[in-house]
């Protein structure tokens, strides 16, 4: 889980980064993927000392759960405009349904994890 937390710090900052420098400068709220990338990414690295291991991923578990609430309407939004219906800013719904779904691939595999650990604990 150590790993996958940082590659999605990474690829989180990238979307971000891009969101804000490539797609629409004109708002602070592009990085908002970036601002959720980088504790991410501290988090992955800190995860690699065990000492820090269970902290560290419950930490990224809860990130990415708070990650996938603020951007599920995101995501609901994007499957509308797939329908057909017009939405303001494209760009923006998309990189939110890429986050929901990313954060929601995290906390699925950060679940597993979890009880995998349990059960190999007893």
């Amino acid at each position: 889980m150590t790993k996958f937390s940082i590659v999605l710090g990474i690829i989180f900052i990238i979307m971000g980064l891009y969101g804000y420098f490539g797609i629409s400068s004109e708002s602070i709220t592009a990085l908002i993927p970036t601002f959720f990338g980088i504790p991410l990414l501290i988090l992955g690295w800190l995860g690699l000392n065990e000492k820090y291991l269970k902290h560290a991923m419950h930490g990224a578990a809860v990130l990415t759960l708070l990650g996938f609430v603020g951007t599920v309407s995101g995501l609901i939004k994007f499957f509308k405009m797939l329908g057909g219906e017009e939405m303001q800013r494209p760009a923006a719904v998309t990189v939110q349904a890429i986050m929901a779904i990313l954060c929601l691939l995290f906390l699925v595999f950060a679940v597993k994890s979890f009880i995998d650990a349990r059960r190999n604990k007893k």
